[in-house]
């Protein structure tokens, strides 16, 4: 964490002219600019105008259709940015050592809709518990020998992974390309965002970091930071990084779990208890059971893109219910024991598409719903998750549109979020829907093309 006078006493040093600024939208794509050292230290303490329509588009920068927050209607106004100098980075990826910070719109209406302000509102709540978060996120990422260019030259068909075959946890891949291990770990060292652990992936050119443990607010910033600057690191290496749910019909899903333990005030954990069943609080098991009955219905926060449905199948690794179980890598939440400081939830629906401040806050909020209404769990799973029945209510959503109407409908996500944003999400997601339908897709011609 780097307080004002060394931020400022870093931009003398270095002779820092530009200071980097980003805001994270509703997919989770950073947008930002440049702004002079010179107005981005006076832009601290009153803040600095930004297009709110960065909340009225998507991820290809078409407009949303009869969106109520933004459009034409009210000629895409400047909102007033906050900026948050706790998330000051250096940025090693560019040559004058530059900087990047993150802004949100906690200060004005953009902060109903704005993704860091929504967790932020989740930390809020927490913290009026007497409570708060530490998590941590991973992901599982592919590497191409593949540029922007070549990706669209080629259709996004007959790509080339930075290695072949399958080398799950293998020391010979990452013995042979240590070079690239070692400018990641590295890279992200320098970003304040350290990995706790990097090794590969079954499948070709396929990784997974552990990005370490933080407070909440900063875990979902180090996941927006690593997913685009691991992609500006691949593409300054001649490489293309994918964070897709799943790119492929022949590879299992790319993940994006998050980790969450929680702490009272002075730090001290609440999920260990030594006089309870494997160790778990009444709290970790509260917990547990309100992520688990508010799966179905917030699953739109997490699984956000038509792509984060096709790999929620069976036998891919991903679950497929709102399951639980202790130390079950085949349940949605992995209930993990240890020590009283290392005990926690791990969210193992998430892929690597998330956008993370919304995943962590639909998890975290959902674990405090369940924690303020004493919910139980159902019986922890042993075994194969994929072979037990489970009830209707913990059946999810099996596409986007089902996903965002279920939260439209949900009482507890707009107490938990507001009817503001539930109102903008849901109709950002079925948006997203609609744009899938009129697609036309390799499989579809295909399929149809001669036969029909």
């Amino acid at each position: 964490m780097y307080k004002m006078k060394e931020i400022e006493k870093y931009i003398k040093d270095n002779q820092i002219k530009n200071v980097k600024l980003a805001i994270v939208d509703m997919d989770g794509v950073l947008r930002g600019k440049y702004m002079s050292a010179k107005k981005f230290l006076t832009s601290i303490d009153k803040g600095f105008g930004f297009c709110n329509v960065v909340f009225g588009w998507d991820s290809n920068d078409t407009l949303y259709k009869k969106d109520s927050f933004t459009g034409w209607q009210d000629g895409f106004k400047d909102a007033t940015a906050s900026i948050d100098t706790a998330s000051f980075r250096l940025l090693p990826t560019e040559d004058n050592r530059s900087i990047i910070c993150l802004a949100d719109f906690s200060e004005n209406k953009a902060s109903a809709v704005c993704p860091r302000s929504i967790l932020k509102k989740i930390i809020q709540r927490l913290d009026n518990q007497g409570l708060k978060a530490s998590a941590a996120l991973e992901y599982e990422f592919f590497l191409f020998n593949e540029t922007p260019q070549s990706l669209r030259d080629k259709n996004y068909n007959d790509l080339k992974p930075m290695t072949p075959g399958n080398f799950g946890y293998s020391v010979l891949r990452n013995s042979t390309h240590a070079n690239f291990y070692h400018e990641i770990m590295h890279l992200c060292e320098e970003m304040g965002m350290p990995l706790e652990g990097l090794h590969t992936e079954t499948g070709p050119g396929v990784l997974e970091a552990a990005i370490e443990y933080s407070d909440a607010l900063r875990a979902a910033d180090n996941g927006v930071l690593f997913k685009t600057f691991l992609k500006v690191w691949a593409q300054q290496n001649e490489m293309i990084a994918s964070f897709m749910a799943k790119w492929s019909a022949d590879y299992p899903g790319q993940s994006g779990h998050i980790h969450i333990s929680l702490q009272n005030k002075e730090g001290k954990a609440i999920f260990y208890d030594k006089n309870k069943k494997d160790n778990m609080s009444d709290k970790m098991r509260w917990f547990i059971g309100g992520q688990q009955k508010l799966m179905p219905e917030l699953l739109a926060m997490v699984a956000s893109t038509c792509n984060s449905y096709t790999r929620l199948i069976p036998g891919f690794w991903a679950p497929t219910t709102a399951s639980w179980g202790v130390d079950n890598r085949t349940c949605a939440l992995r209930a993990i024991l240890g020590g009283e400081n290392s005990q926690r939830v791990e969210y193992r629906i998430s892929a690597a598409d998330i956008n993370p401040h919304l995943a962590l806050a639909a998890a975290l909020g959902s674990g405090i719903w369940g924690i303020e209404n004493k919910i139980e769990p159902t019986k922890p799973i042993q075994g194969n998750a994929y072979d037990v029945s489970m009830s209707k209510e913990f059946l999810l959503p099996r596409n986007l549109s089902q996903a965002a109407m279920q939260f439209k409908s949900s009482a507890v996500a707009r107490d938990l979020f507001g009817d503001t944003f539930v109102d903008h999400y849901a109709h950002t997601r079925l948006w997203e829907d609609d744009q899938q339908h009129a697609a036309i897709t390799d499989w579809q011609l295909k399929r149809y093309f001669e036969i029909i």
